[in-house]
């Protein structure tokens, strides 16, 4: 048990510390680079966060632990919109344009229905994984072309003058040092849970899953207190994106096979989740500390439902 809490903590406060570097080195390099904090936000941290969900599937879908990789994605999604988000909103509130929410909120939710459909015949084929990297490619052009029609673009950085290149390795190496701490902070969790009796199916499902997630939750954490809601909502828009399409995609190249049928109720539920984060966001086009609470709320059910 010390050992295993040890890594716990110290991986708690690498990402924590790490995690607020990179936020700060995205937000810079956004402005002096004259691109969209959105676009930075769902391609670069969206993106750079889920590289431990990448892991994980591909590791688990390679030993045939195809339920594992699945369970992953699924999970993470959850967690991404109702723990990261509904956390996030207790921080401070989160505001954003309509037409970004509807764009980016819209692509997100259909890549979400058309990932469970696919998985509805309790199956994964090297045909629909190609599908998926395809709609990653897709997407992933849709929001850079997005971002270079966005009139938000803010052309100076207000943290004075950016060095790009000192920026980009800073970045580089905090969302590394980021990547790290959630590793030991998955491994001691799930070390503990497992000295303290819990099934590994739970471990596996919400252990695993909400830890590949804590990237995503300290990033969005620290953007909400430098007040880059953009960045916020990018972070989990992209981070969606990319394990529904990405991350599902590349597991099941590396290892198809069958799935369980304990997935179907999980997927609708990463549904209702989105529709429910999506409508909250759209009322009066920001996001509150009570709608936060209903959020966190939501994962509490997803996690009685699958214990």
């Amino acid at each position: 048990m010390p050992i295993a809490l040890a890594l716990f903590v110290g991986g708690l406060i690498a990402l924590t510390l790490a995690a607020d570097r990179f936020v700060l080195s995205a937000a810079r390099l956004s402005r002096a680079l004259g691109l969209s904090p959105l676009l930075i936000g769902a391609l670069v941290i969206g993106l750079g966060t889920s590289a431990p969900e990448m892991l994980v599937s591909a590791l688990a879908s390679g030993r045939g632990e195809v339920d594992i990789a699945v369970g992953n994605v699924i999970g993470s999604n959850t967690a991404n919109l109702s723990l990261v988000l509904g956390s996030t909103a207790l921080v401070a509130t989160i505001v954003s344009k309509a037409s970004t929410i509807i764009r980016e909120g819209a692509l997100m939710m259909v890549s979400m229905a058309i990932a469970t459909l696919l998985l509805w015949n309790l199956q994964i084929t090297r045909i629909e994984a190609v599908f998926l990297l395809a709609g990653m490619a897709a997407a992933a052009i849709l929001l850079v072309r997005w971002a270079r029609r966005d009139p938000e673009i803010i052309p100076e950085p207000r943290d004075g003058e950016v060095r790009v290149g000192v920026e980009v390795l800073v970045g580089l190496g905090a969302l590394s040092l980021t990547l790290l701490g959630a590793e030991l902070l998955v491994r001691g969790a799930s070390r503990m849970a497992l000295e303290l009796g819990i099934s590994s199916a739970f471990v596996g499902l919400i252990i695993v899953s909400v830890g590949t997630s804590l990237p995503e939750l300290a990033t969005a954490l620290a953007a909400a207190r430098r007040q880059e809601t953009d960045l916020v909502l990018g972070n989990l828009v992209g981070s969606n994106l990319f394990n529904t399409l990405a991350v599902l995609g590349l597991a099941g190249m590396v290892g198809p096979g069958a799935v369980s049928e304990e997935f179907r109720g999980a997927l609708v539920y990463m549904l209702v989740v989105g529709a429910v984060a999506g409508g909250f966001v759209l009322m009066g086009r920001k996001l509150q500390r009570w709608q936060g609470a209903v959020l966190l709320a939501l994962f509490m059910g997803f996690v009685a439902l699958t214990a």
